[in-house]
């Protein structure tokens, strides 16, 4: 494999693991995470969740979602309709709900 192909993001193999009990609003998602790539300070990766509600706290990130479907709502009351082509920015330190109601999967830069 080359050095600049990283991974096909739409079907590398993530394992999944349940979500702390604590972050769970509803259902029983599970989720997983590999970093493709440092570059420096800055990281790059895929993460999915499968069907259920879960609550989070960010970092500094931009992803786009690739598959599945659902929404995340922010503290202030914003709500973001998710689904393949979706680009959102979070902050460090935001408080977030995530439901999903198809697997999501995105690849994310931090």
């Amino acid at each position: 494999m080359s050095d600049r192909l990283l991974a096909d993001a739409h079907s590398l193999a993530l394992p999944h693991h349940p979500l702390p009990t604590a972050d769970v609003v509803a259902g029983s998602p599970t989720a997983a995470v590999r970093t493709l790539a440092a570059l420096g300070d800055v990281e790059v990766g895929v993460w999915e969740m499968t069907a259920g509600t879960a609550r989070d706290t960010e970092t500094d990130e931009v992803f786009v979602v690739l598959s599945g479907a659902g929404t995340v709502e922010f503290e202030d009351g914003e709500t973001i309709d998710l689904g393949p082509g979706t680009a959102v920015r979070l902050r460090a330190g935001e408080r977030t709900t995530w439901t999903v109601t198809a697997t999501l999967r995105k690849v994310w830069v931090a």
